[in-house]
């Protein structure tokens, strides 16, 4: 008799945690597409599918600063474009124009948000197209002042992400 009862609670726990797991399966996953380093975190890191013979692509993505200590974004890279760049849209004579930047600041505290018509990467010289079709990803490496590098996978979208095209700084 006892046995029998070890055994169905053994049983019912094993359901439990295998219920659990299947719930929260998913939202690992959604937590793998987020990376930190020290005190940045970079959330969601996305690009756009292009048509097979565009000569550029853009990657998006938000960074947080969680330290007392604004950081600052000097570069990125990535093995499929032979050029990465920062670049950024500003409104200049009530015409929206993008322009290469330098670097990028990271406020203690803040976030900047790469987005479409807003700060975002721009791939040039592409190399490796296979990576750009919906549901590939490609590696992009980060390059802070302070921080250091930062590698993350780039997911390819059909569809624009859901996050909020502006600044955010």
């Amino acid at each position: 008799m006892i046995w029998s009862f070890v055994a169905m609670l053994n049983n019912v726990t094993f359901k439990k945690v295998l219920l659990l797991a299947a719930v929260l399966l998913p939202a690992c996953y959604v937590e793998a597409h987020d990376y930190a380093k020290g005190h940045l975190a970079i959330a969601h890191p996305w690009s756009m599918e292009l048509p097979p013979n565009a000569p550029t692509v853009a990657a998006y993505f938000v960074i947080s600063n969680a330290g007392p200590d604004a950081d600052r974004l000097t570069g990125v890279d990535s093995p499929i474009a032979g050029t990465a760049q920062l670049h950024e849209h500003v409104n200049k004579d009530g015409l929206m124009k993008m322009q290469q930047v330098q670097t990028v600041d990271i406020p203690a505290g803040g976030e900047v948000t790469f987005a479409p018509m807003a700060y975002h990467v721009m791939l040039l010289d592409l190399k490796d197209r296979s990576k750009l079709t919906d549901g590939q990803s490609f590696p992009l490496i980060l390059h802070f002042e302070k921080s250091g590098d930062v590698a993350v996978d780039v997911m390819v979208q059909k569809q624009a992400s859901d996050a909020p095209p502006a600044h955010a700084h």
